[in-house]
């Protein structure tokens, strides 16, 4: 089969090559996926460079977001038959088949497409504990998304307004603009020709916002911290700019807000059933119509490295899915 395989780490296109190798077996307790989407996201090109936080034994092949057919399953496992419809959430999704744990496998509802499914897992999986679990994002509120159309971002969006708040969003760029307000956003702002803090106290009549849904850090972070409302939650998604930023406990105090950390792979891990059970929500949401994943682009398994390399330069919306399954002649 062909595969994508990272030898050293670094940048993509320095590390990785499409390769020939073995077409994988399952263990007892797997499955072997027939790849036909895989979804790309900002995490995927840290792994490649060293810079996340799991961190396989190389050769690896990157692609943690898959969706397929199954191809063959284990001696131990009962509940998937070849022929259905699956997505996992594991390592691998670059490549023609992929091995997957067993129970890291979910059913496609059958009005959900590969692509589509390829997207959903993590960026909304992350979205719904942010929302749900820690913010406890109430009806009325008033939350405001950082890098709103990117994949975590334009979730965001659509789990806010399915939660019924107002929902604001930063972007870089008008075409970027454009895209957040087309996803449901009640408001959204160029954070390239605005400031921030005016902007938001402005939008809010001085009061602020209840939920900030932060991805960014640097120094967006240092500027939406300034935006939270009495009895706020700023949420820590991620650092996408690159710097981690520091927050003075004096500023939390006098404003009464929280910081809350979300580490939803963590939570994950002390929570066996987390995964099945945040897959349900999704699905719940996808079926009421309230959310449906936004995709910059489909391309072929040869265009991997160029889409890895678009995603680190900024220069897509929502996600970027690869058709391993799509005919490249």
């Amino acid at each position: 089969m062909r595969a994508w395989q990272v030898n050293d780490l670094g940048e993509p296109r320095d590390v990785m090559s499409l390769e020939v190798i073995d077409d994988p077996s399952p263990k007892p307790d797997e499955v072997v996926l027939k790849v036909e989407s895989c979804g790309l996201k900002f995490p995927d090109r840290l792994q490649i460079q060293g810079g996340y936080q799991v961190k396989p034994p190389l050769p690896f092949t990157p692609g943690g977001e898959m969706a397929g057919t199954v191809a063959a399953v284990g001696s131990d496992v009962s509940d998937i038959a070849v022929g259905d419809r699956i997505l996992s959430m594991g390592m691998g999704g670059l490549a023609e088949f992929a091995r997957a744990k067993a129970t890291e496998c979910f059913a496609i509802p059958d009005a959900m497409s590969f692509d589509q499914a390829a997207c959903l897992l993590t960026n909304y999986g992350t979205t719904v504990f942010a929302l749900e679990n820690r913010a406890k994002l109430a009806a009325g509120e008033t939350m405001l998304v950082t890098a709103a159309a990117g994949g975590v971002g334009s979730a965001a969006i659509q789990v806010g307004k399915a939660l019924g708040a107002r929902v604001m969003g930063l972007a870089g760029g008008p075409e970027k603009v454009e895209t957040v307000l087309s996803l449901g956003a009640d408001e959204a702002f160029d954070y390239k020709e605005i400031d921030i803090v005016e902007t938001v106290r402005a939008a809010t009549d001085n009061k602020g916002v209840d939920v900030c849904y932060e991805a960014v850090g640097g120094d967006t972070f240092d500027q939406v911290r300034r935006c939270m409302a009495w009895d706020g939650r700023l949420l820590v998604i991620g650092f996408t700019s690159g710097r981690i930023p520091d927050a003075p406990a004096n500023h939390i105090l006098l404003k009464n807000y929280a910081i809350l950390g979300v580490h939803w792979g963590a939570w994950l891990g002390r929570n066996p059933n987390g995964l099945r059970e945040g897959w349900e929500r999704i699905v719940e949401l996808f079926d009421t119509g309230h959310i449906d994943p936004l995709i910059h682009s489909v391309r072929p398994l040869s265009e991997a490295v160029t889409a890895l390399e678009d995603i680190g330069g900024r220069k897509t919306v929502g996600k970027v899915v690869i058709a391993v399954g799509a005919d490249e002649s």
